[in-house]
């Protein structure tokens, strides 16, 4: 099985490398000084469940260098979506099954509108991890957890490989039947995450401990949440509860990546996070007061280049 991970980042790099160190045939898409650091160091992960180093035969900034995939993990910052997007033919078979990895809940309807439904499965990454410098992935804890689904009865096969792939690769995957409401469920605690420490410029455990910012919080998820039900996601009714309760068992330092994002001076994913609450809760005729205020107060930072479905 050919994996290609389009993008090496925080996420796609992980699970690219550990799946290149378990023995599978992985190529990578990225750009700039990282990936000229891979075709020459390698790529590097740090990591408290282990550290590795894998040296990719194929890496390239250019898709049409690489054999189509059977499985493309698509990994790209969502800022970067729509050009990526453009490139994707390039690697997708009659039999290719596209896996998006992105932390918004739209990039999948993107991906069928230029390739069509056919390809377009549906994958979601736990984990915290950041480009520490060129070659070099940083995982911060030891929640790295894939699941995917197919949103195509003819995926199923593909995907069993690949999960078979990943099993062999000692990675913590699972092909999941209801995978758009497990989608629907990270985008709820990632929204509200994202948005209060960003928006505080504190890790979570100043947010979860400070009263009023603890509140925020849980309102952020209750509008999530009311917008994933009224887009067909059952979520249950203690369903933010539960993800308070686990916000309490995070690292007391952890931050968002949006976070990074905005201490390293690059564009926010805002738009597809808590500015696509805003957006998608006013077409459902729902509110969203405290999403609005972080879309607001964030906005001078974000990046706003994604074409909507």
């Amino acid at each position: 099985m050919h994996v290609v991970v389009y993008g090496a980042g925080g996420v796609g790099g992980y699970f690219g490398a550990r799946l290149l160190g378990g023995g599978a045939h992985v190529s990578f898409v990225a750009r700039g000084a990282h990936l000229e650091a891979i075709r020459s160091q390698g790529l590097r992960i740090e990591s408290a469940i282990g550290d590795a180093l894998v040296h990719p035969a194929a890496a390239s900034d250019d898709p049409a260098t690489l054999a189509p995939a059977d499985v493309v993990l698509f990994a790209v910052k969502l800022p970067d979506v729509a050009a990526a997007i453009d490139a994707l033919p390039l690697l997708v078979g009659p039999q290719t099954v596209v896996l998006p990895l992105q932390n918004g809940i739209e990039v999948s309807d993107l991906l069928a509108a230029k390739l069509g439904p056919a390809p377009v499965a549906l994958g979601v990454a736990f984990i915290g991890a950041t480009i520490a410098a060129p070659g070099v992935i940083r995982h911060v804890g030891e929640l790295a957890r894939l699941r995917f689904g197919a949103l195509q009865p003819h995926q199923v096969p593909a995907l069993q490989r690949f999960l078979d792939t990943c099993n062999s690769a000692r990675i913590d995957a699972k092909m999941i039947d209801d995978i758009g409401r497990l989608a629907w469920e990270k985008f709820v605690f990632l929204v509200a995450l994202s948005g209060l420490t960003t928006l505080a410029r504190q890790p979570i455990g100043v947010v979860r401990t400070d009263p009023a910012l603890r509140a925020l919080l849980a309102e952020s998820m209750d509008e999530v949440a009311a917008l994933a039900r009224a887009s067909g996601a059952p979520l249950p009714d203690d369903f933010v509860a539960r993800q308070m309760a686990f916000v309490d068992t995070l690292p007391a330092g952890q931050k968002a990546s949006m976070l990074h994002d905005l201490e390293a001076g690059r564009p926010l994913e805002l738009p597809w996070l808590s500015g696509a609450v805003v957006r998608l809760a006013a077409a459902r005729g729902l509110a969203a007061p405290v999403n609005r205020v972080i879309a607001a107060a964030l906005g001078p930072y974000s990046a706003d280049r994604l074409p909507r479905p």
